[in-house]
């Protein structure tokens, strides 16, 4: 296993030991699911975005398509009632 030194504040020192002491983890262990999690949170984050952005190419597609076919509404067919 590697070794990472991290440099903080005596507050935030203070938060990562209180928090690992109540969830019963080593504050290594703390910080190894926190980023594991900041890291599905990023992912999903990326994800959705994705998803807008296919999201907004199918709506412009489906205007256009739903713009072509008004066209041909009035294309010398007899209206029926």
């Amino acid at each position: 296993m590697k070794t990472i030194t991290l440099k903080t504040d005596d507050s935030f020192f203070e938060k990562v030991s209180d928090l690992a002491k109540n969830l019963h983890l080593t504050k290594s262990e703390l910080i190894r699911r926190a980023i594991i999690e900041y890291e599905e949170v990023i992912y999903r984050r990326h994800l959705k975005e994705q998803m807008k952005t296919a999201s907004i190419r199918v709506r412009d597609a489906n205007s256009k398509i739903n713009s072509e076919f008004d066209e041909t509404i009035n294309d010398g067919l007899p209206y029926a009632r």
